[in-house]
């Protein structure tokens, strides 16, 4: 396998029953619609039906950018001096997949005016570049791809409905990362084996990725993978490497079901003034008639501010196991301000 080239990997059942379709599909010749979120690897699926046989040229069409007064030009072509600037015949990208495949990327982005030139060319397999009088002839097979829901699009009336079912004679549909988290280790050495990086993930790393939701999905993970190796020179990667939006992620993951474990009431207590306690969570103290009997072990009825604050810190940087950034959002102050208490009580973390 050619690591060069982006293939479909993965042990899911989700993504082995895409491979075996796409070896299926391969072997024919109907239109394919391949449908998924974006970032799910939707061209990965389309080329991979292509290589299959690997017949013909292989040509990507980005729906998405055919906007504008050329975006005619840019399918089908246009002789020279057929408008302003056209000082040369130019061949469309239709014409260049002819014995190919076409890949119409966000199919669900192309204006209406394109789409029913569009289905001709899919019936008759004709078409006239902009400015001749002259029909040419391309024969491709078409593979589209959108995130959006064409069926929806169709009832909405900016899709045409002829044109979607002259598509959707079958179709793939991807699955978001986050419905099939079996994929992250190995996309993840995938990527790092692809890029020609000698790295390896600590299991915290792994884990963190697994727990993420990856709303850009393989994308999104990809594009992980070369931030942490950019940041690290490596052998390991650490947890302190992952993107900021995984940091944060995990962050507020770890304040919820500590905020969750409060209501619970599972929570440490972090100090007692007074016969009151609180949590670092922020919850509202639970106030207790003032005693004047001794604490447990003799303790005095009142403690000093600073000996609260120092254990309320100890039990912090205990229940955190050690994370200083989590256990100053969980007393409510600033990691810097943490760091100046630490030293300020004589306290190793």
């Amino acid at each position: 396998m050619n690591c060069s080239q982006p293939v479909l990997v993965g042990q899911s059942v989700r993504t082995r029953q895409v491979v075996k379709l796409v070896e299926k599909l391969g072997r024919g010749h109907w239109p394919v619609l391949v449908l998924g979120e974006t970032g799910t690897g939707k061209e990965v699926v389309a080329r991979s039906i292509y290589r299959v046989t690997g017949q013909g040229p292989f040509v990507t069409i980005d729906c998405s950018a055919m906007v504008g007064p050329l975006m005619e030009s840019e399918l089908f072509g246009h002789v020279k001096g057929s408008f302003t600037g056209a000082t040369a015949a130019k061949t469309g990208l239709l014409e260049l997949a002819n014995g190919g495949t076409a890949f119409l990327d966000e199919i669900g982005e192309l204006p209406l005016d394109l789409q029913s030139k569009l289905l001709r060319v899919l019936q008759e397999k004709e078409f006239r570049p902009v400015g001749s009088t002259i029909t040419k002839r391309s024969d491709f097979r078409v593979v589209a791809a959108t995130n959006r829901d064409l069926s929806k699009e169709v009832e909405r009336g900016t899709f045409r409905r002829d044109l979607y079912y002259r598509l959707n004679v079958v179709s793939v549909r991807i699955a978001p990362l986050r419905d099939r988290r079996e994929d992250i280790p190995t996309l993840a050495v995938h990527f790092l084996e692809r890029h020609g990086f000698q790295r390896t993930l600590t299991p915290e790393v792994l884990q963190a990725l697994l727990e993420y939701e990856w709303p850009g999905n393989v994308r999104e993970l990809e594009n992980c993978i070369l931030h942490m190796c950019a940041v690290n020179s490596g052998p390991l990667l650490h947890t302190r490497d992952l993107p900021s939006a995984i940091q944060n992620y995990r962050l507020r993951a770890s304040v919820e079901t500590m905020s969750a474990a409060v209501g619970g009431g599972t929570m440490p207590t972090f100090a007692s003034v007074n016969g009151s306690s609180a949590t670092a969570a922020g919850a509202a103290p639970i106030r207790k008639p003032v005693t004047t009997e001794a604490g447990p072990a003799g303790e005095p009825p009142v403690l000093p501010l600073t000996e609260v604050e120092r254990r309320a810190i100890m039990q912090a940087i205990s229940y955190t196991k050690g994370d200083r950034l989590m256990a100053a959002t969980l007393l409510g102050i600033g990691r810097t301000t943490l760091y100046r208490k630490l030293k300020e009580y004589e306290l190793t973390a």
